[in-house]
């Protein structure tokens, strides 16, 4: 077992709906394993529930340690989910899954006091404890993917407190209201969601749209006829080149970012605003322009002491972030 003289290590696990994703992490955040394994849902959850226990089995000997040298565990899931209670409840990406025992079984499997988190929660935590939110007092994160997830921290006690909230649906980024004269839909069947305009699948939509209007112009039409599948990568390979139709659709999704910052700022005034997922490869550029809608959008205080960053971490924040709070159950 742990010793007051031995490094303590926590695991955690990532849950997604095509893979999950485990790894053992030391007491400063940084990850000893990293192990991947498929999820296949389909094949239920009491499978489900085993391949987790797989999962962080395999992590463990990765790193070359023993499950005895583990003081803690976190388990991050998506979808509906009862996080005091430790269940996935409905999640849409996970099915057929429902009212699934997640922490009770881990915790029960090895013995360990297991921690239960939302997966965009866990990620955010990952980012604040060992990534670019390393030594903010407070933060939030948007991941830009095919939705538009994240999570909050705000200050409170030793690493910051997670907002939850009240029924397990807190720090929902995103779908902030953005616009709601003519807003688009969302893929969570509401109206004016800040994911409804930019995610990666939004931008796509939104370039898809533009191009049907624009006479045969923008090069993307050439991409197109090729049979190339339009992404939001290609949408702003465009714009870099100068692009018109792609530089207007970048510019208004920076817009859009920041105006789910600016309402951020304006609710909570973190410390910190990071950006994470696959969208964030357009680099810095972009993130200029999200910086500077924010400096026209927001009080001018926090406009100007509020960092605007990209995320560290990667892939990896997930498992981290689910270590982390795994972590917080043995280090208060």
């Amino acid at each position: 077992m742990t010793t007051a003289n031995v490094e303590p290590l926590f695991v955690g696990l990532d849950v997604g709906g095509s893979s999950m994703k485990a790894g053992v992490v030391d007491d400063t955040g940084r990850p000893l394993s990293a192990v991947s394994l498929p999820t296949e849902a389909h094949r239920g959850q009491d499978f489900g529930l085993e391949r987790m226990c797989e999962t962080i089995r395999a992590a463990v000997r990765q790193a070359g340690v023993s499950m005895e040298q583990i003081s803690a565990v976190g388990v991050a899931t998506p979808g509906l989910m009862d996080i005091p209670g430790g269940l996935i409840l409905d999640p849409m990406n996970l099915k057929p899954w429902r009212n699934v025992p997640v922490r009770r079984h881990v915790a029960e499997t090895f013995g360990l006091p297991t921690a239960f988190q939302n997966d965009a929660n866990a990620a955010a935590y990952g980012e604040f404890w060992a990534g670019a939110g390393r030594g903010a007092r407070s933060m939030v994160l948007f991941t830009l993917g095919t939705g538009v997830g994240g999570g909050i921290i705000v200050a409170g006690g030793e690493g910051g407190y997670i907002v939850e909230g009240e029924h397990s649906h807190g720090a929902e980024v995103g779908h902030i209201k953005i616009e709601m004269t003519n807003p688009r839909e969302c893929e969570c069947g509401r109206f004016g969601c800040l994911e409804a305009y930019a995610s990666a699948t939004a931008v796509v939509k939104r370039t898809q749209e533009a191009l049907a209007d624009d006479g045969g112009r923008s090069a993307l039409h050439g991409l197109m006829r090729s049979g190339k599948e339009l992404t939001s990568r290609e949408v702003f390979t465009a714009s870099d080149a100068g692009d018109e139709l792609a530089g207007r659709i970048v510019e208004e999704t920076a817009l859009y970012l920041a105006i789910g910052a600016m309402n951020l700022m304006h609710v909570i005034d973190p410390d910190l605003i990071v950006f994470g997922g696959g969208m964030i490869a357009a680099g810095d550029g972009f993130l200029n322009r999200i910086r500077a809608h924010v400096r026209r959008l927001a009080f001018v205080v926090p406009a100007e002491r509020t960092r605007i960053v990209y995320a560290q971490l990667g892939a990896d924040a997930g498992f981290i972030g689910a270590a982390a709070c795994g972590r917080r159950l043995v280090k208060q």
